[in-house]
């Protein structure tokens, strides 16, 4: 184990902790309170935290030159609260992607998980919910209290309007703008975007049986195509779907919209 690095020429203001094996670059500018976890790497011309804000970045995270990690909110009511930004363990952000602080509208925490992947220029917002295993792929912005489920995976130079949410294991194509709910394992796409499919190849590659994934396929096409309205669809899947896991969980996801599912009509 190695004592943690700084270069001499990155500038500190507050409160910096750091775990063993921490190396921190030329040029980086760290203020407010942080915490660095154990073997991660900060590039050069990195900007972490804010000033009266909180950031916890755990082991093993690499950040690339320009990203700007715990900024203030992008939003005019923000002045300057105590918020924060958790990120978890072994995670990817890459040159000038943005993770912005919370506000005090909510629980006060922008929250992203592990084993993420954020491709360059990629955006999220303040008091967004990122679970685990998800790729932003570049130029693509996720607004404030937007909540990503664990293994989405979203294509380049996509939109996500504010509060929308996207259900696990999804697939956002690129260049689409989401402005409603996402199903969990589907594929979606358009401005705005639908949903189109199942996301059987996604599904299929994280070893999910091949009679559960036509059961997933039985639901999904039973919302956007085979029924009026979305309780007729509930009612549906309730007796023609096998009961599993993942169909309650759907069920559940659907029940919870507040901005509707994005579905045709």
């Amino acid at each position: 184990m190695a004592a943690p690095s700084v270069h001499p020429t990155t500038v500190i203001y507050g409160d910096l902790q750091m775990d063993e094996d921490v190396v921190i670059g030329p040029y980086c500018l760290i203020q407010g309170k942080v915490k660095v976890g154990k073997g991660t790497l900060v590039e050069g011309h990195v900007s972490i935290g804010s000033k009266g804000g909180y950031v916890e970045i755990g082991a093993n995270n690499h950040l690339h030159p320009g990203a700007v990690i715990g900024g203030p909110p992008q939003d005019v009511t923000y002045k300057g609260e105590e918020t924060s930004l958790i990120i978890g363990d072994n995670n990817v952000f890459r040159e000038f992607s943005s993770m912005n602080l919370a506000t005090s509208k909510g629980d006060k925490k922008t929250e992203i998980g592990s084993n993420c992947y954020f491709m360059s220029y990629t955006h999220v917002g303040h008091d967004c919910k990122i679970a685990n295993h998800v790729i932003v792929a570049n130029d693509s912005h996720i607004g404030g209290h937007c909540e990503v489920a664990d293994g989405v995976v979203v294509g380049g130079m996509c939109a996500f309007n504010q509060f929308t949410r996207v259900g696990k294991g999804a697939f956002i194509a690129g260049g689409s703008i989401v402005n409603k709910d996402i199903l969990p394992f589907t594929r979606a796409q358009g401005n705005h975007a639908i949903i189109r499919a199942t996301n059987k190849i996604g599904l299929a590659r994280k070893g999910v049986p091949r009679e559960e994934v036509d059961n997933i396929h039985r639901a999904v096409r039973i919302l956007i195509m085979g029924s009026e309205t979305v309780e007729e669809a509930l009612a549906r899947i309730d007796t023609e779907c096998n009961p599993s896991e993942n169909i309650e969980y759907m069920i559940k996801f659907i029940r919870e919209s507040k901005r509707g599912i994005a579905k045709e009509g």
